[in-house]
């Protein structure tokens, strides 16, 4: 900007002057953007999480809500004048083991089952064990096979064979076993005691002899390793154990149909 006078022109420089009274007070924090009339969201467990039985599992199998299943179970109550036997076990249990059977080492043997097969075995019993376990042993078997066959149904679906070996210690024992409807046993357990605490080590053969006679169970029992009875008997359950939960879960390859080139599983 330029003045003109006689005496010539001249550049004036501008001045500005602020008076703080005509600002207005800048907001303490600054919003990146607004939206008139925004609401604002907000996100809870409850409304983001995914109940897990509706999702499919990790490995890409298909998963059952727990509305439609209520799992494979039996229950078997057998009396005779030597005992009272209730034995219920559920197949696609959580491992719950619940038994009295007035025998402790077997009781301590059907926890096994229970823990490593991932069952839930309830089983109360009482018997003559004045005399000895004996009948106790043999009719609780029994019931349990009984219960397992009623468990099964049809058996569709099912991998119908099993195996595991497990140690314990110096023990290792292996068990094979198949579904088929044909009841046999072939064992082969060598033990360097007669008792381990009160009980016979003679009723282990018993047990599973009853127990494949009533299910309808293929079942083979081989000792590889093993100096101590309790040992040898604990491994065993653990492997049976192990090698019924494989049998017993569904091959969902298999498309809910009978693992038979026959067609049919059954005790008939």
């Amino acid at each position: 900007m330029a003045l003109c006078t006689p005496g010539g022109c001249h550049l004036l420089t501008p001045q500005i002057r602020v008076f703080p009274s005509t600002l207005s007070p800048l907001p303490a924090q600054l919003p990146l953007f607004h939206k008139p009339n925004s609401k604002i969201l907000k996100l809870t467990n409850s409304t983001i999480a995914t109940p897990r039985a509706s999702m499919a599992n990790d490995n890409g199998s298909p998963s059952i809500s727990a509305s439609q299943y209520t799992g494979r179970i039996g229950k078997v109550k057998r009396v005779t004048k030597e005992t009272n036997v209730f034995v219920k076990i559920n197949l696609d249990g959580k491992g719950v083991a619940d038994s009295s059977t007035s025998v402790p080492f077997l009781d301590h043997m059907l926890d096994q089952l229970a823990s490593h097969g991932l069952f839930d075995v309830h089983v109360r019993a009482t018997g003559d064990i004045h005399i000895d376990d004996h009948h106790t042993n043999e009719d609780i078997a029994l019931a349990l096979g009984t219960a397992l066959l009623q468990a099964l149904g049809d058996r569709k679906g099912i991998n119908r064979f099993g195996d595991f070996s497990a140690p314990l210690d110096e023990a290792l024992i292996h068990v094979s076993l198949d579904l088929s409807g044909r009841p046999h046993l072939s064992y082969d357990l060598q033990f360097p005691t007669e008792r381990v605490g009160t009980y016979d080590t003679q009723l282990v053969e018993h047990f599973f002899q009853s127990l494949v006679n009533t299910s309808g169970m293929t079942l083979h029992i081989r000792q590889l390793a093993g100096k101590n009875s309790h040992h040898i008997i604990e491994a065993t359950f653990k492997a049976f154990a192990r090698a019924l939960r494989q049998a017993t879960e569904y091959d969902h390859r298999r498309a809910g149909t009978v693992p038979s080139s026959k067609g049919v599983l059954s005790r008939a």
